[in-house]
């Protein structure tokens, strides 16, 4: 008899399922999986045979149905992501945040955006570049302190009854805000490495924590890099809202909004409804998609 669960963490190969009765068990996944291209993610709702009671141990025999699957993180079923950048200390990578958001964004998945350690951008100079840039884009964004806990109470309400994937580069402060939701799992902080002024990455691999009975976040690694060249230069306008708020506007169809004239998106940039710096994000995106393709 089989049993049903979740896979709430993944490690070399392992894949630890929690059961609807509560129990834990590690599995391996059956070879016919490998066999159709097809693997576990956590998040994944699945269909376990007990080989071992006693030591909790398991075969995953079937995969449900997904409702979504990320690649980079790769987590399953979420209901949104909940991106986190530090407001400085790192200073925020835009392009980065940029291609997370389009990734996101062209495949129908809410994000919202957390700038940690605000306490540490004393002249508000970055919070007022940051409403600049992203405000008009009508993401959701959060400010937050994790050394200062300031901001909580709005986070647990935008993670309150869905399942979010959490997700940003290391060293913003990730973990910090992690361990303050929630008691049960004590994830590893690390902080800011001096020679390179970047983080060290403190999460190995992605996790389902629960924070109450309904309400769940997906820790994933921190990631320094993230890549659009699996999509067509033709797609990424989609990935962003402002964008595709003005291409209608465009003389010519399938107007890349780079070279063509009388094009829309240009015009609304030139006039500051568009963001210079979300517009350079997406030129350099739609230019790393071309030299694949050329390649």
């Amino acid at each position: 008899m089989l049993e049903e669960g979740r896979i709430i963490k993944g490690i070399a190969g392992f894949y630890y399922v929690q059961t609807l009765s509560g129990k834990l068990y590690e599995c391996k996944a059956k070879g016919s999986f490998r066999n159709d291209k097809r693997k576990p993610l956590v998040g994944d709702y699945v269909c376990l045979a007990v080989v071992d009671e006693e030591k909790r141990k398991g075969n995953i025999e079937q995969i449900k149905e997904r409702k979504n699957e990320l690649i980079r993180p790769a987590v399953a079923n979420i209901d949104q992501a909940l991106v986190i950048f530090a407001q400085t200390d790192p200073q925020p990578n835009y392009h980065l945040l940029d291609t997370f958001l389009a990734r996101m964004e062209l495949l129908g998945i809410e994000t919202v955006i957390c700038f940690n350690k605000s306490d540490l951008d004393r002249d508000q100079a970055i919070y007022r570049e940051i409403e600049e840039i992203y405000r008009p884009t009508g993401y959701r964004m959060i400010y937050t302190s994790a050394k200062e806990e300031q901001g909580l109470k709005e986070l647990k309400e935008i993670l309150r009854h869905k399942c979010t994937t959490v997700a940003g580069p290391s060293g913003v402060g990730k973990s910090s805000l992690i361990n303050l939701l929630q008691s049960d799992v004590h994830m590893e902080t690390g902080g800011i490495s001096e020679k390179t002024a970047r983080g060290r990455h403190t999460t190995r691999h992605s996790e389902l924590i629960a924070l109450d009975g309904d309400s769940f976040i997906m820790d994933t690694p921190g990631f320094t890099s993230l890549r659009m060249d699996e999509y067509e230069k033709e797609d990424i306008s989609a990935g962003f809202r402002e964008i595709r708020e003005y291409e209608n506007e465009c003389r010519f169809f399938g107007c890349s909004h780079i070279h063509e004239p009388d094009c829309g998106v240009k015009e609304a940039l030139c006039q500051g409804k568009i963001s210079r710096q979300r517009y350079d994000s997406y030129v350099m995106m739609y230019e790393e998609c071309k030299e694949k393709r050329r390649y």
